[in-house]
């Protein structure tokens, strides 16, 4: 058997698709196809189940992922142990963030972080979803949800502020708003409750008198977007609308919302100094947008 091969099998049994796993090795999808024919017919057995959703494992690859999984510990236990040529940091980092902060804040750090160490490989998912440690499908994650329990180290990153905006144009045709009273009147942007990553992000409720909700987006970013545009009001993080000229706040003493952002790593991967680096760089830039995140003018 190559050993090699076990490691497509790994990334094929997290991404579910061909071109997925692909992409986080670095290959084309075809040597993914390959190394995993080879694989099966080394072992003997079918280890995936191939249709339109994606490749799922069977019975005998069900088998085999704990084992793959104790070698890839192995791995990285080996590479904790072997000294690091020189003060350089090399390798790949993937970091997974939500959307909105990903996007607005770590994609323009990361150009810093890439400066001070140009041999490292950054990856970033900025995603209107949960990225999740337990699939591996990042290094570095920071989320809205503290997980209860898991082998990770979780820290206390920032709490943020959101409140409701309202596109400029939108007012000036709607009149002032100036009391939760005159929320019946108008039509609100938010998330798709089916689909929000995270029941912090449902904030209507909240809002007495609110009115009906006209435009959903699993994207923080688009229903900015749309509220900018004049589609209603919208409850929004203050890190991304206060830096848009469109919009106007809302009532800013009366609805303001707090939630947190927590980052999580898998405790293997404490000890390895390119991941350490980035998650001390992450939260030192954290604390030094800590204005920015509460809503405070700099």
């Amino acid at each position: 058997m190559d050993w090699d091969n076990l490691r497509f099998f790994l990334e094929l049994s997290r991404a579910g698709r061909l071109t997925a796993a692909a992409r986080r090795l670095g290959v084309d999808h075809t040597t993914v196809s390959r190394r995993l024919q080879a694989l099966e017919k080394s072992l003997g057995v079918a280890l995936f189940i191939r249709d339109t959703n994606g490749y799922t494992l069977t019975e005998a690859g069900r088998s085999l992922l704990p084992q793959v999984e104790l070698m890839e510990g192995a791995s990285v236990r080996i590479e904790q142990a072997l000294p690091s040529p020189g003060d350089s940091l090399s390798g790949q980092v993937r970091i997974g963030a939500t959307e909105g902060y990903g996007t607005m804040l770590v994609a323009g750090q990361l150009s810093e972080l890439s400066q001070r160490h140009p041999d490292l490989n950054l990856d970033l998912l900025a995603l209107p979803r949960a990225v999740r440690l337990s699939r591996h499908e990042a290094d570095i994650v920071i989320t809205l949800e503290r997980p209860e329990r898991g082998p990770f180290i979780i820290t206390k990153l920032s709490d943020y502020v959101l409140r409701l905006y309202a596109g400029k144009d939108y007012l000036e045709a709607h009149g002032p708003i100036n009391s939760r009273s005159d929320l019946e009147k108008h039509r609100f942007v938010s998330y798709v409750d089916d689909l929000v990553f995270s029941k912090d992000l449902l904030f209507l409720d909240e809002i007495a008198g609110s009115g009906a909700v006209g435009v959903r987006s699993t994207s923080v970013l688009a229903q900015q977007e749309a509220i900018a545009a004049g589609a209603g009001l919208g409850i929004l993080p203050a890190f991304t609308a206060d830096q848009d000229p469109r919009l106007s706040l809302i009532m800013p003493t009366q609805i303001r919302f707090i939630r947190t952002f927590w980052m999580l790593m898998p405790i293997e991967l404490k000890d390895i100094a390119r991941m350490r680096v980035t998650w001390d760089f992450l939260r030192e830039q954290a604390e030094r947008e800590r204005g920015r995140l509460m809503g405070v003018a700099g």
